[in-house]
């Protein structure tokens, strides 16, 4: 009975510990602060466990120290902007604001001069990237979430032993946790065997020991690739099949890439080395680096976030976008978990007649995110924004269009975990052209899309929307 006594003593002597960090931790919603501290007072021992695993956006001491010396031995961002000055195109001053967000947010200027292309599907974007990889004549950096030991798979991996042959230095990075098949595999030991160098970000280690090093969960999400300086991809898309064996039910998975050449592939650059510097010893002569050609009329712009940046830095870039528009606004995106201020935008955005349409995958490979996004649903549709269901396959694309201009493409969601645990990486572009082609592609994915009613919404049974509602209610907690 005396050890029972001091245990609940410890134990609320912890809660009170825990509760004070919650309240006193910065840039937390109050929602957030409201259901951890519920979660840690109302359930012994797990409640706190739970906090130290899941509370914190902490990458790790020994991850962030090496992640700021990359920034303070990396040039300035700045400079990027003086090779390109003379090819800008100006931006309109209606626009100017967007670019302006995103320089607050990674440091880097629009930049003009650039060409784009979006790519046809998933396997003409491996197709496109195998194609530059085999033309390389100086370097080829590839940063991927998930790599797949796969048919696309391997057709990065074969390319990047074949550059590395005749040698071109080639560097791939993956997430611990992402490509953690990979990491065991024949493939991975290959490319390192024919001079390919690696680098895992956010290993994971001992399950058991892991907690102590960073928040578990806290993921790098990026996709880059960097050419010779000159070329650089940009978009949603894996080392993988679209079939994506892992979880071949809700194939194929339906991605949107940009591959652009000029001085943006040097944003993208300076990105890569920063993540390999954070997990690598190796420091980069960025100094050596070819200049990007600037013979375009694409501007571009890197925006980069993570939770060791800005907090909600990609929330705000998102909603600076929704804010803007005046005519026409179309999003896709697989994972639709806003925060108050996100959905807020959306539904004003159509409350003030422009255009507002948010196209999601009809089957989602996260039964718990498709029920967290259907719990806004009834809100958006009664301010008027319109919501498709994508039935094709698992609609993986990330893209935004605004008012036939302005287009955002990355690795980013609409999501909690986007904006806050995630390091990822988008393209803000300025090109009506462009816009344009990424605006027919969203088109593609309305036409094979069903329209989502608000009386059927209105109708769904107690059940459904109990769990919706329940699944959204944790998403302040995660």
């Amino acid at each position: 009975m005396i050890d029972l006594s001091i245990f609940w003593v410890l134990h609320i002597m912890a809660q009170a510990f825990f509760i004070m960090l919650i309240l006193l931790r910065p840039h937390r919603e109050p929602a957030s602060r409201i259901a951890w501290v519920a979660v840690v007072a109302a359930i012994p021992v797990v409640g706190v466990l739970g906090y130290l695993l899941l509370g914190e956006t902490n990458i790790g001491r020994r991850n962030l120290k090496a992640m700021h010396n990359a920034v303070q031995y990396l040039p300035q961002a700045d400079i990027d902007a003086d090779s390109a000055s003379q090819s800008a195109v100006p931006i309109p001053a209606r626009h100017e604001h967007l670019f302006s967000v995103g320089y607050s947010i990674s440091h880097f200027q629009p930049l003009g001069g650039n060409r784009a292309e979006l790519m046809a599907d998933s396997n003409a974007t491996i197709d496109n990237m195998v194609a530059d990889i085999d033309a390389a004549k100086n370097q080829v950096n590839l940063l991927s979430y998930i790599w797949l030991t796969d048919t696309n798979g391997h057709k990065m991996a074969d390319a990047l032993k074949r550059a590395a042959a005749r040698g071109v230095t080639c560097r791939a990075m993956v997430d611990g946790l992402g490509s953690r098949l990979l990491l065991r595999s024949r493939m991975w030991r290959g490319m390192k065997k024919a001079g390919v160098k690696t680098a895992v970000a956010l290993r994971l280690g001992n399950p058991l020991l892991r907690p102590l090093r960073g928040r578990v969960d806290l993921r790098n999400h990026r996709k880059i690739l960097v050419i010779d300086s000159q070329i650089t991809y940009c978009g949603s898309q894996n080392c993988s099949d679209p079939e994506f064996l892992v979880k071949a039910k809700f194939a194929p998975w339906v991605d949107a890439v940009m591959r652009l050449e000029g001085p943006i592939a040097r944003q993208n650059q300076l990105l890569f080395a920063s993540d390999w510097m954070t997990y690598t010893e190796e420091k980069l002569d960025v100094e050596a680096w070819v200049a990007p050609t600037a013979d375009g009329t694409v501007v571009a712009q890197v925006v980069a976030s993570g939770p060791t940046m800005r907090h909600s830095a990609m929330s705000e870039m998102f909603e600076s976008l929704i804010f803007s528009a005046r005519n026409e606004l179309v999003i896709s995106t697989p994972y639709y978990v806003p925060n108050e201020s996100m959905q807020s935008a959306l539904c004003a955005a159509a409350f003030r007649g422009v255009r507002t349409t948010l196209i999601l995958p009809a089957n989602n490979d996260s039964r718990e995110v498709a029920a967290a996004s259907r719990s806004y649903y009834l809100g958006l549709l009664e301010a008027g924004v319109e919501i498709r269901e994508f039935a094709g396959g698992l609609l993986h694309s990330k893209t935004l269009t605004l008012d036939g201009e302005i287009t955002l493409i990355g690795s980013a969601n609409l999501d909690r975990r986007s904006f806050d645990l995630n390091f990822e990486n988008n393209i803000l572009l300025y090109d009506a052209q462009l816009t344009r082609s990424v605006r027919e592609r969203q088109q593609s994915y309305i036409d094979s899309s069903s329209i989502v009613s608000h009386e059927a919404v209105a109708n769904w049974s107690l059940r459904k929307r109990l769990w919706n509602n329940t699944m959204a209610m944790l998403g302040p907690v995660l």
